[in-house]
């Protein structure tokens, strides 16, 4: 038993010498670590580490909570705020009606100019805007006034009050050499006076003289269709000859052409129909050209005279679908950049000039505009008014293969606006656009309204500044029968032996077309009336 105990009590040293030792060597001591603070946390020096970090937490936590609180006490004190403000400003409106009268007693006194110049100058007034979607105007009131007194100013036909703001009378605008638009509506003498020649009847009937005189000595593929050919005169100037299997292109062609020619639209090449005939001179030298294109002999054909130096032609920007219209504040935006001006100091100008006619209570603010152009800004304008042409003939000839091509397809491919359109090139030498390849129009394009009229329309509806004169041959075509008008043409310029091939126009097709003249006129009127304020 001694030395059992004897034994355990040499171990019980042993193990406290053990432990001892241990705690010496883990222990961190400056002697046997480099750092002067501990980097890591062991055994008892794990508490003494754990307790500030938690303090620092709760902290933080803290900190968070007194940032969340005061934002939202900040956010209900400013709304309260801002509605006292509102309520306290409503309260001054509706004190305000006696004052706009006396204010407007005192305006009607002064002379005119000095009304309208007084009424410009205001510093409450916003200014004009130019460029609104769908032709709504921004309104020239107070800012401070509410929608009920701008109801009141406005004194449309549902109120009976009689607040006015302004009304000046004027005698009527006279275009001059540097009018680019007058009457709301129509491009003035500085555009017109800038449009290239194209081909008037006089060209057309010089063509057909000269078909009807000419030999054909050569033809090759070329202008469009298999079937379709380009013919060498003698003399070396050439054709494009059109061969439909289906006489109801040829029509479509040689019709639309005519009706060109009623509205004196000079941007189609001339055209005459012929008959393949090889007794004919014009054919006897080109026999074997005409079986390699497997012609067959008695068939109506229209020969257009060939144009060179043509370039491609794109969509402009303003008819495509991010902007599509066409208006007279468009037109003043455009010149506005041009003179990098804004809109109000133009107006300003020419409210002193005595050129302008000002109505705040129809919202209707100029009828024209007066302003020499740079090359680059009539080269546009040049090129809209074609656009306004070519816009009404499409729609009157339904024709499928031009705009409506571009239109149809932009649901497939957003990118097609962007490209050249179909069936429309322009003169490299004067900027003259063409119009190719018409034989969709009148007959085939007809009896395909009910699909594609949509897209006619939406061409027209947002169209509202046109050609005086196209304008004025439209109104000659209403007051008389078209058809008759066209039929007339047909017969005075071919003989019986193409009118015996060649069937008229039908009295149907005739028909639609008077009612769409009717109803491009019916656009020209409503843009009239939207912009003149009537």
């Amino acid at each position: 038993m001694a030395d059992k105990k004897t034994i355990l009590r040499e171990e019980n040293v042993k193990s406290s010498k053990t432990k001892e030792y241990l705690e010496n060597q883990l222990s961190i001591k400056p002697s046997n670590t480099m750092f002067k603070k501990p980097s890591y946390i062991v055994y008892n020096n794990f508490y003494k580490e754990e307790l500030p970090r938690r303090l620092s937490i709760k902290r933080e936590y803290s900190f968070y909570n007194y940032c969340f609180i005061s934002v939202c006490l900040s956010f209900i004190l400013g709304f309260i705020i801002g509605v006292l403000l509102m309520r306290s400003q409503s309260n001054t409106i509706l004190l305000s009606p006696r004052r706009i009268n006396s204010t407007l007693r005192s305006l009607n006194s002064l002379p005119k100019e000095t009304r309208e110049l007084a009424m410009l100058d205001r510093k409450e007034f916003s200014a004009v805007s130019f460029t609104g979607d769908s032709y709504k105007y921004k309104d020239i009131y107070p800012k401070s006034l509410t929608e009920d007194m701008k109801e009141i100013l406005k004194d449309n036909k549902n109120n009976h009050h009689e607040h006015k703001i302004l009304t000046i009378n004027r005698t009527v605008h006279i275009p001059n050499d540097n009018t680019v638009l007058y009457n709301n509506i129509y491009w003035g003498p500085e555009v017109e006076n800038s449009m290239p020649q194209g081909y008037g009847e006089n060209t057309a009937e010089i063509w057909e003289q000269y078909v009807g005189q000419s030999e054909v000595e050569k033809m090759e593929s070329g202008c469009g269709r298999m079937q379709n050919r380009l013919v060498t005169f003698k003399d070396g100037i050439q054709a494009c000859v059109r061969y439909r299997q289906n006489t109801d292109q040829i029509q479509g062609e040689i019709f639309s052409f005519y009706v060109a020619r009623l509205l004196n639209l000079t941007n189609l090449a001339p055209s005459v129909v012929k008959i393949v005939d090889l007794k004919d001179k014009l054919w006897s030298n080109v026999a074997n050209d005409i079986a390699t294109a497997q012609w067959n002999t008695n068939r109506a054909v229209v020969l257009t005279q060939y144009i060179p130096s043509l370039e491609s032609a794109t969509i402009p920007d303003i008819f495509k679908p991010s902007n599509r219209h066409l208006n007279k504040k468009d037109v003043l935006e455009i010149t506005s950049k041009e003179k990098d001006t804004d809109s109000k100091q133009i107006l300003l100008d020419k409210l002193k000039a005595k050129n302008i006619k000002t109505k705040t209570d129809k919202k209707e603010d100029f009828d024209h505009i007066d302003m020499k152009l740079n090359k680059k800004t009539i080269e546009l304008f040049v090129e809209l008014a074609q656009w306004s042409d070519l816009i009404i003939f499409d729609y009157l000839t339904a024709n499928l293969d031009r705009i409506v091509n571009n239109l149809f397809n932009y649901q497939w491919n957003v990118n097609i606006m962007d490209g050249p359109a179909h069936n429309l090139a322009r003169k490299m030498d004067s900027g003259l656009l063409m119009f190719l390849d018409n034989e969709s129009g009148l007959l085939h394009g007809y009896r395909l309204l009910k699909k594609y009229n949509v897209y006619h329309s939406l061409m027209l509806d947002n169209l509202c500044v046109f050609r005086k004169r196209t304008v004025d041959s439209l109104k000659e075509l209403r007051d008389v029968s078209v058809g008759a008008k066209l039929s007339e043409m047909f017969h005075k310029k071919n003989n019986a032996v193409i009118r015996d091939i060649l069937p008229p126009l039908p009295e149907k097709n005739a028909k639609i077309l008077q009612e769409r003249i009717n109803k491009v006129l019916s656009q020209v009127e409503k843009c009239d009336q939207m912009f003149s304020g009537r």
